[in-house]
């Protein structure tokens, strides 16, 4: 007679059987819910690290940059009188390479220069409305009238000078300057299809507003066409070209302009004769250096 098959052999077949993932161990919603809570809350936290980061650094550069412009050191700015007259006699010791004395530092004083600041934005637009202003209530009599007074305004003599970079930025200015000069014409003081002749013969006229190159007006000063006995100011444009040269730093015309300002005008600014303006921006740290003076 024959065995019976024992009854735990088929459970034990049975749960040979069963597939393999079923004996992989479960894992719980509540832990799988932790997870993705971490993970969402890992990123949350990354992008508020960098939004917080962000704002740290706008914040900087905003207290960094009005700190800089409160200290002068913003690289341009539109400076106060004390501030143009640093610069420039600093410019004008480095560039001839000399060292004003004592008493020549004592006589350069604030009111020997313009101060545009203190007027509207500076902007080519609005040169006359600053030349406006330095004159006060005359400036209609001064700048406008047409008629030469004997004993009080003799032809050639203008009460403004703007000098520039090159005859092509002295036609910019020029045309700005139209609304003061619809009577009285302006003087053209350069050299590009203006010969000398023709500028002699305007200077015979009264002129109020001259505007031109150093090496012309050096020119019309030394031939007696062009006079000073009226000048009131001068205006010195610190317009930078496409090549970032100015007055100041383009090579020939700086030499042209400090051999004009060494020859007529020099002293009469240290006698107090008449004020400088210098419009546009003026740098804020200048590290031009001095020149040993030629033996």
């Amino acid at each position: 007679m024959a065995a019976k098959p024992s009854s735990a052999t088929p459970s034990k077949r049975k749960k040979k059987q069963l597939p393999l993932d079923s004996k992989r161990p479960k894992i719980s919603k509540t832990k799988s819910k932790d997870k993705e809570k971490k993970k969402k809350k890992k990123n949350s936290g990354g992008n508020t690290l960098i939004d917080s980061t962000k704002i740290r650094e706008k914040k900087n550069v905003t207290e960094s940059t009005e700190a800089a412009e409160n200290d002068g050191n913003y690289g341009v700015q539109l400076a106060t009188a004390s501030l143009q007259l640093r610069f420039f006699v600093h410019q004008y010791q480095s560039a001839n390479g000399v060292q004003l004395s004592s008493l020549e530092l004592e006589s350069l004083k604030d009111t020997c220069i313009l101060d545009l600041c203190e007027g509207p934005a500076q902007d080519i637009s609005n040169l006359g409305q600053h030349i406006k202003v330095a004159f006060g209530p005359s400036w209609k009599e001064v700048l406008c009238e047409k008629h030469v007074q004997e004993g009080k305004v003799d032809p050639g003599n203008p009460a403004v000078l703007v000098i520039s970079l090159s005859a092509l930025r002295s036609l910019e200015l020029l045309r700005e300057l139209r609304p003061l000069t619809k009577e009285c014409h302006a003087a053209k003081l350069f050299s590009k299809h203006m010969k000398i002749e023709e500028q002699v013969s305007l200077l015979k006229s009264r002129v109020n507003i001259a505007c031109g190159t150093p090496t012309r007006i050096k020119k019309l000063i030394d031939m007696e066409a062009l006079g000073l006995s009226r000048l009131a100011v001068i205006v010195l444009d610190m317009h930078t070209d496409v090549k970032g040269y100015s007055l100041f730093t383009l090579p020939q015309v700086r030499d042209e302009f400090w051999d004009l300002y060494k020859s007529h005008f020099h002293h009469r600014l240290l006698e107090g004769n008449f004020r400088i303006g210098l419009y546009g921006q003026v740098p804020a740290n200048s590290k031009t250096k001095m020149r040993k003076t030629d033996s």
